[in-house]
């Protein structure tokens, strides 16, 4: 299982399939690399060198007590990138993942970067507040908190359901229950005071600057019935910061992956990396 090992002494698993121009996969929470695998085993299938790997207190990396922030989580993708002599990568990030590519090309900048994905991505800012009207309240992510805090094995599993869109009343559930169960599994994989931490990470921190410094072309895709990280204090915003970008909107899309959504995001994402 290859694992790179960061400045701090944290081991990072990661998945490296295929050759050809790197293209570098960041998870969403409370997941992992394995969320990927159809994409990489797609993107490696057409010439690229497929990479994702685990965030640090998820899947198969190591759960340190310190770290568990925004800064940290971009500076391990950073150390992974510089490890594997990783040049002209594309960066694809989903959710919390879109929001650690953020931080990396703001915080690092683009000289290993060619283009940018973000997928369902959580920036600019996730919190409502007087400058965000379109937010999510504070009360929604206490009652996460709460959920990781408390039985977490049934609040994984309940939020699976809205996180793929499932509770909708014309909803494709055909699979829904494996979906799902893959869900719950990564999510238990997980540690506490990794998934406890990150919650704030993805709802409270400000991703404005780091839109802004972005001077990569990059494909901005969101499905406008994410319940998750809705689309309006989402895409709608980063497509206005990020200077060179294409938005990609996809109707009745959800938050996490599946059915038509997949196969669009997937057609857009080869067609992107080829152009």
């Amino acid at each position: 299982m290859p694992t790179i090992t960061t400045s701090d002494g944290t081991r990072i698993h990661y998945k490296d399939w295929g050759s050809g121009r790197p293209v570098v996969f960041s998870h969403g929470w409370p997941l992992n690399a394995d969320v990927w695998d159809e994409q990489l085993r797609l993107v490696a299938g057409n010439g690229f060198r497929a990479i994702a790997h685990d965030r640090r207190g998820h899947g198969r990396s190591d759960q340190p007590w310190h770290g568990n922030d925004m800064d940290t989580y971009a500076d391990d993708l950073a150390q992974l990138i510089e490890q594997l002599d990783l040049r002209d990568a594309v960066l694809v990030g989903h959710s919390t993942g879109g929001g650690e590519v953020a931080r990396y090309l703001g915080r690092h900048g683009s000289a290993r970067a060619a283009k940018a994905v973000l997928l369902g991505a959580v920036p600019p800012l996730m919190l409502q507040g007087p400058g965000n009207p379109e937010g999510t309240p504070l009360a929604a992510f206490d009652d996460i908190r709460a959920g990781v805090d408390g039985n977490r094995s049934q609040f994984y599993w309940e939020l699976s359901e809205s996180f793929y869109g499932f509770d909708r009343p014309d909803a494709d559930l055909v699979g829904a229950a494996g979906i799902r169960r893959a869900f719950w599994l990564w999510g238990m994989q997980v540690g506490a005071r990794g998934a406890y931490e990150c919650v704030r990470q993805f709802s409270e921190t400000d991703f404005t600057e780091d839109l802004r410094r972005i001077d990569v072309p990059t494909l901005i895709a969101h499905g406008d019935d994410d319940q998750i990280v809705p689309i309006a204090a989402a895409a709608l915003k980063a497509a206005k910061l990020v200077p060179d970008n294409v938005l990609k909107v996809y109707p009745g899309g959800s938050h996490g992956l599946h059915g038509a959504y997949r196969t669009a995001f997937e057609a857009d994402l080869l067609e992107f990396l080829k152009s």
